[in-house]
């Protein structure tokens, strides 16, 4: 679980300062259009950049900082599906998926089974 959560909040620790430093490169690298307002791509890359703060240290013990593990999952699960909503309704093109791979998709088991040690090992106790 240490493990998983060290290389979580590296990956989102990189991939947030990617896209606050160069927020036009992946648009660039998926050959979708430039966002009119850059800096809103750059508010993600931040908000995703601290969750790796927290990942780290929540991953000095799992067992203990499961809330900030349980935000982060949330955020997995949900990004997806917002995902999926907007691009039935033709707001957003397939390509912003590529994202969701290495953002959410794979992230899903590994949070998932920390959830879950949690849950059958201490019964989600707070302290």
């Amino acid at each position: 679980m240490k493990t998983i959560l060290k290389l979580a909040a590296i990956y989102n620790i990189l991939w947030g300062t990617w896209v606050v430093l160069f927020p036009n490169h992946f648009f660039d690298l998926v050959g979708m259009e430039r966002l009119n307002l850059p800096m809103i791509w750059q508010g993600m890359g931040m908000i995703v950049g601290v969750y790796g703060i927290g990942y780290w240290l929540a991953s000095y013990n799992p067992m203990k900082h499961w809330p900030i593990v349980v935000v982060g999952f949330l955020g997995k699960i949900f990004g997806p599906i917002g995902f999926v909503g907007n691009y039935i309704q033709g707001i957003v093109p397939f390509e912003f998926f590529y994202t969701l791979i290495f953002n959410d998709l794979i992230w899903w088991i590994p949070f998932g089974y920390i959830i879950y040690k949690v849950h059958t090992d201490y019964k989600w106790k707070l302290s």
